[in-house]
């Protein structure tokens, strides 16, 4: 990081930034601290802060030895599993469409990247009525070709692929750029050489392509896991953790403990235990990158 020598230089690049410094203290450090406080706390929001009480770690064994934890960690991985391939998959996909040359090239990009500037507000809305299991779009589709569509968001089998789904469609705009720029840095003469050797389009895919893109979609892999973790939006909106608790996930327990039943040491230790998972993911990935991520390219 560059520091002026100079006093005057330093004060005036303190002063410029002194705003942001304030927002990352204020909003990210100071909560991040005061939820570390308030998880070794028994405290409600709704009582003074004189009434709150030291506990120790009772908040996490409370939640670790509970019944609903498992169902919590379950539901959350099971949102992850549908979500992390789905997104990478519609991701790459669309990104090596949009780096085709082709008539309405622009209006198929516009529509590709619509839905990320959608509020989930109304993108829940609309997925509500697709997913709808007597009038829904979905399933007079799947109807036209002979199938019987369940009723997704009605359904504990069924309401979390039906969230997957809307999340997927929602994210996918957003990803496919960051994959189209990685496209877009290939060398291509990696694939005049490939044709040369008469290479087929899925050779070149395999062979040239993914391992030349591998450390952003190991990048995508990263931001995707952590996002999986702290699914919310989606499942808030359209299904609120029912039906029966069937998507019920970590983002949706603490935003109901804090803010709807006020335990905010609970929902701080909530908060801790996530992080921690999600601390552990990530290593367990860059642990496993140097197995097929290409940094020499």
């Amino acid at each position: 990081m560059y520091i002026p020598n100079n006093a005057g230089k330093r004060r005036a690049t303190f002063l410029f930034l002194l705003p942001s410094l304030i927002g990352i203290v204020g909003f990210c450090l100071l909560p991040i601290a005061a939820s570390a406080v308030f998880s070794v706390m028994d405290y409600d929001l709704l009582m003074p802060m004189s009434a709150m009480k030291y506990v120790g770690f009772s908040n996490y064994v409370r939640i670790l030895t509970g019944s609903e934890f498992p169902k919590v960690l379950g539901h959350t991985c099971t949102y992850l599993l549908l979500y992390l391939p789905l997104i990478m998959l519609t991701s790459v996909g669309e990104a090596l469409i949009l780096n085709k040359s082709f008539k309405g090239h622009g209006l198929f990009r516009t529509i590709c990247y619509t839905p990320v500037i959608t509020s989930w507000v109304a993108a829940a809305v609309v997925w509500q009525w697709v997913l709808s299991g007597k009038y829904g779009l979905l399933n007079q589709l799947l109807a036209g070709v002979g199938i019987t569509g369940p009723a997704w968001l009605s359904s504990k089998d069924w309401a979390m692929p039906g969230v997957v789904i809307a999340a997927v469609w929602k994210d996918t705009g957003y990803y496919a750029l960051m994959v189209l720029a990685a496209l877009k840095s290939i060398d291509p003469t990696c694939y005049e050489a490939a044709d040369i050797d008469g290479a087929s389009g899925l050779k070149k895919l395999t062979a040239i392509t993914l391992p030349l893109i591998s450390p952003t979609l190991f990048l995508l892999i990263v931001i995707n896991v952590i996002y999986g973790l702290q699914g919310f939006d989606s499942v808030l909106i359209m299904t609120n953790g029912g039906p029966g608790g069937a998507t019920t996930v970590f983002l949706e327990r603490i935003y109901k403990y804090a803010f709807k039943q006020y335990k905010m040491g609970i929902a701080s230790a909530y908060s801790w235990i996530m992080f921690a998972l999600i601390l552990i993911f990530t290593a367990i990935q860059f642990r496993l990158q140097g197995k097929w991520v290409n940094y020499d390219a």
